[in-house]
């Protein structure tokens, strides 16, 4: 049974009646919200209103493009505010009324407007509920408890695909959208009951006691984090093509699966997430117990060397069976990916009070990894079909592999040498010129 503890005000979290389990259910209440609407809403616009892949990846790339101006802010916020549950919950409203302008209204400037207000909001779920996390454990509890946050995140991921299967079996798939207000309503109560004054804030952004910052400081920090901190940049660029070669092939395979079955459309797609989230979850839990002592770096290898072969496999078969069961492959490299990302940024910015705010800076260059794929493949598909398309994201991800295997350093603190460890906060080695 694990215990939330903190080292300044020892049992301050158990004192002010946290309960783990809050944490765990808000974890997998925001998968159902989360990003879960994507891959959705790409087969309903092509299957159901008929447009092509270009318009939906111009939506899906400006939706993208806004979305990543507001990143940096947004981490540089919840590193500043103390109400990081009520940003949450505000975000889980806008999301909610997005999702019934597009269930209502399913044309292009609704669709462009909600998508666009949807990816702004969907930045702050992830970053504040890696703040919350660190703001209620102790340092040797981050990678389990970041494993298990993943682990929820997926078991959220595999509820909400096999809900809305039988819902989109059942009514259609415009009603899939319908479960998002649904599950943001359940969402904003699991945040609430995490008790306000459980949460250590300058834990939760990662900073050394008395260290403040306003937040236009923090924002202008995370840009120098992301400048002059190496490791930090090599994994944000590795991070932008692992996302540029992942993001689009979910709804490619959805999109092949809803053009031979129709009337299967929205359960197939669900199939896909359910395979490929069966996998993340336990991959998740083993990341955490795992990733001090073996280190994150042979972890992170094994997640980025699955994509390229994944891509590639896609286009052998068209056989429905078959691309399901390549979705298998999705579990293990973005399970991996899901698990660690949090935890090295916060082994590369410890003590520096610039957490969230890094977050949102390599969560921007993932964005633009995505929003950008969105559009280029396709644009492939629509004029070379989807085997190029395929190929392409395989090729980014082989770049990334080869560039994080050269050249990023493990990040474990276990696997650092002591004068490593007894680095003073704000001068850690890795912030080099």
């Amino acid at each position: 049974m694990e215990a939330p503890v903190l080292g300044r005000g020892e049992g301050r979290a158990a004192r002010a009646g946290f309960r783990p389990v809050s944490l765990d259910a808000t974890n997998f209440l925001l998968a159902d919200v989360r990003g879960a609407l994507g891959p959705y809403l790409n087969v309903f616009l092509v299957t159901q209103q008929h447009w092509t892949q270009a318009s939906v990846g111009l939506v899906t790339t400006i939706g993208g493009l806004l979305g990543l101006a507001a990143q940096t802010p947004i981490g540089a916020t919840i590193d500043a505010t103390r109400y990081k549950r009520s940003l949450i919950v505000i975000a889980l409203a806008v999301l909610a009324v997005g999702a019934v302008v597009i269930w209502s209204a399913p044309s292009f400037w609704p669709v462009m407007v909600a998508n666009a207000l949807m990816h702004i909001v969907g930045d702050v779920f992830g970053p504040a509920i890696a703040a919350l996390t660190l703001g209620l454990y102790r340092r040797e509890q981050l990678a389990r408890r970041m494993g298990r946050n993943s682990a929820f995140d997926h078991a959220g991921n595999v509820a909400i695909a096999a809900l809305a299967g039988a819902v989109g079996w059942a009514f259609s798939q415009q009603a899939v959208f319908l479960l998002v207000p649904f599950f943001c309503a359940l969402a904003a109560g699991a945040v609430l009951s995490i008790p306000s004054n459980a949460i250590d804030h300058d834990r939760a952004r990662g900073a050394t006691p008395g260290l403040e910052q306003t937040a236009q400081e923090h924002e202008s920090a995370g840009l120098r984090v992301l400048l002059t901190c190496r490791p930090l940049l090599i994994f944000a660029c590795c991070a932008l093509l692992f996302h540029f070669a992942n993001a689009p092939l979910l709804p490619l395979v959805g999109q092949k699966l809803a053009t031979a079955h129709k009337e299967w459309a929205t359960a197939m797609m669900s199939s896909c997430i359910i395979a490929a989230q069966a996998v993340m979850l336990p991959i998740a839990l083993l990341v955490g117990r795992t990733a001090d002592s073996w280190g994150r770096k042979p972890l992170f290898l094994v997640g980025f060397g699955i994509l390229p072969i994944r891509a590639v496999l896609y286009t052998l078969s068209d056989n429905s069976a078959w691309l399901i069961g390549i979705q298998l492959l999705d579990g293990v490299g973005a399970g991996i990916f899901g698990a660690l990302t949090p935890l090295v940024i916060a082994d590369l910015v410890r003590g520096t009070g610039r957490y969230n705010v890094a977050q949102g800076a390599v969560a921007t260059l993932q964005g633009i990894g995505a929003s950008s794929s969105s559009l280029i493949v396709g644009i492939i598909v629509d004029h070379f079909g989807y085997g190029p398309a395929f190929l392409t994201s395989g090729a980014a991800a082989a770049v990334a592999f080869g560039v994080f295997s050269v050249f990023m350093p493990e990040t474990s603190p276990e696997q650092e040498s002591a004068s490593t460890h007894e680095t003073a906060p704000g001068s850690d080695p890795s912030f080099a010129p």
